[in-house]
Formats: structure tokens, C-alpha cells, sequence
């Protein structure tokens, strides 16, 4: 197969996995049983074992010292960062909201090209990036004059923007480590890194969560966080990021607000208004010219 066909597959496969995602760890959430933190050490514990079980049927490869300080950056910047202020955010976000606002990862991630790899941001793109800016502090606005369904917060907003600058961080300034090494040992060790940061935090809700009121609903929605939003996504990404530009990668995130506005519209748990609306088409209109100007520059 065409190694950029693979890339792109790769990556419609995954952010099509998270647009779903984003409607299960809501409803997760609206239990108030499993807390984030908890949350993400479950996923980090079962990715981490699935990925280092799979290690032992592939050939071994000598990870030297910084190599492994690099992962850990990349554990930390890649996994802990989006996965913490996701978790977080869905809790204070609607759907919709929350899939919207982060569809500005590909403005990050110019971002981060134009500070690490010197490219420089021409005026249009400058403008993109002030009319998706204009979007987003519409509904910043929006949400401190609004209630009931389709609420988001004002922190919940500002969470899924600093997931979107993490995540536009990772595919930029980790690109030469995951370049070097294949999927399965880059992914073993960033999780079990992950692990190892958010422990501490989670070890509380560890011991103190009454696991008896989960009900077997949230315990299969939380597996499919494990399996597929986790291992099979997080496998995924990697293939797709080594075939593909950041830029490229990051502009699958538009299946997310698509997928989840669907899913979550027909769940009641959002509405569509018009307000959303305008300033979904403000937020992907900037999009599209930062995309549109940089394919031109390239």
C-alpha cells in the first residue's frame, strides 16, 4: 500500500475512533463515579500492558538514555497534557463545544512549525488565525449568557484549547523521536511514562472510588475508551504522523466535531443553535485558510 494512502487511513481511523470517544467520556463524566485522573490511569495501565505484551512478539530495540528522556517528554506532553485537560473539559463542554474548539490544533500546530521549524506566517494565514480566534471567543462569550443543554463554561472552553495547543506541541517538537523508532516501542514506553506521572495523582481516587456504583454501562463505555480510543487509536496515530505532515495529522480532527455533533445532537446531549453554527463556519473558514495558505507556501 502507498505509504501516504496508509497515513491518511491511519489517521481517518483514529480521530474517527476519538469523535465517538468524545460522546462516551461525557456520559462517563455526567455519572460522577470515575474521576479524570483515575480515568486516564486506567487507560494508561491497559494501553501500557497491551503495548508491552505486543513488545515481546517484535524484534528488541536498544533505546538509548535520551532517547528515553525524549519519550518521556513525549509521554508528558503527548498523552498526559491532552488526555488530562480533555478529561477535564468533557466534563464542562458540550459535545459540539468541545469538538469544535479543538478543531483549531492545526492553528497550534502552525504555530509550532513557525517557532521550531522556521516557517514563516504570512498575513493570510495571520487572518485565519484571527477569524478561528474571533469563533472561538464567540463561544467563550456565548457560554457565560447561556444555560441548560448546550452549556459549556467559559474553563471548559479555555481546557480545550490548552489540549489543543499540548497535542499541537507533541506532532511538532516530538516529530524526530517518533520518526526514529517504530509504533510499538515508542508507544510501550510513552505510556508506561504516562503512567508513572499521573500515579500520584490518581493514587486517592485509586483506593476511595466506590466502584460498586459504575454501572455496566460505564464500565463498556470505559472499554471502549481502553481498547479503541486508547490502544488502537494511540497505535494508529503514530503510523499516520511518520507518512504524513503534522499539519496533515492534525487537520483530522475535523472528523471529531462532525461525528460527535451527530451522535450528540441525537443523544440530547447538545443542541444545535445557530450560535454554534456561525461559529463552527468562523472557526473552520480560519482553518481552511491557514491550511489553504501554508499547501501553497509548501
Amino acid at each position: 500500500m502507498n505509504r501516504q494512502l496508509l497515513g491518511h487511513l491511519a489517521c481517518f481511523g483514529a480521530y474517527a475512533i476519538f469523535g465517538l470517544n468524545i460522546i462516551f467520556c461525557k456520559d462517563i463524566t455526567n455519572q460522577s463515579v470515575l474521576s479524570p485522573a483515575l480515568l486516564f490511569t486506567f487507560r494508561a495501565v491497559c494501553a501500557a500492558a497491551l503495548f508491552w505484551l505486543l513488545s515481546l512478539f517484535m524484534p528488541k530495540h536498544k533505546v538509548p538514555k535520551r532517547d528515553l528522556i525524549a519519550m518521556f517528554g513525549a509521554g508528558f506532553l503527548g498523552l498526559v497534557m491532552p488526555q488530562m485537560t480533555f478529561l477535564y473539559a468533557v466534563g464542562m463542554t458540550t459535545p459540539i463545544d468541545l469538538s469544535v474548539v479543538n478543531s483549531i490544533t492545526p492553528i497550534m500546530t502552525m504555530f509550532v512549525a513557525a517557532i521550531f521549524l522556521k516557517e514563516p506566517i504570512t498575513l493570510k494565514k495571520a487572518g485565519g488565525v484571527a477569524l478561528s480566534f474571533g469563533g472561538v471567543i464567540w463561544l467563550i462569550f456565548q457560554s457565560t449568557h447561556t444555560g441548560g443543554i448546550g452549556h459549556s463554561s467559559p474553563l471548559g472552553i479555555g481546557l480545550t484549547i490548552l489540549n489543543a495547543l499540548c497535542f499541537a506541541l507533541y506532532l511538532g517538537i516530538c516529530r524526530p523521536i517518533i520518526q526514529r523508532y517504530d509504533v510499538i516501542t515508542l508507544m510501550k514506553w510513552m505510556f508506561l511514562f504516562a503512567l508513572i506521572i499521573i500515579i500520584p495523582f490518581s493514587a486517592r481516587d485509586l483506593v476511595s472510588t466506590q466502584y460498586a456504583l459504575v454501572s455496566a454501562q460505564v464500565w463498556w463505555e470505559v472499554a471502549y475508551l481502553i481498547f479503541f480510543a486508547t490502544f488502537v487509536a494511540y497505535f494508529l496515530i503514530p503510523i499516520g504522523q511518520q507518512r504524513i505532515r503534522p499539519t496533515l495529522v492534525s487537520m483530522y480532527n475535523y472528523l471529531q466535531p462532525i461525528i460527535a455533533s451527530i451522535i450528540g445532537v441525537w443523544l440530547g446531549m447538545d443542541q444545535l443553535t445557530l450560535t454554534k453554527v456561525l461559529a463552527a463556519i468562523l472557526i473552520f473558514a480560519g482553518v481552511a485558510i491557514v491550511n489553504r495558505s501554508r499547501a501553497r507556501a509548501s
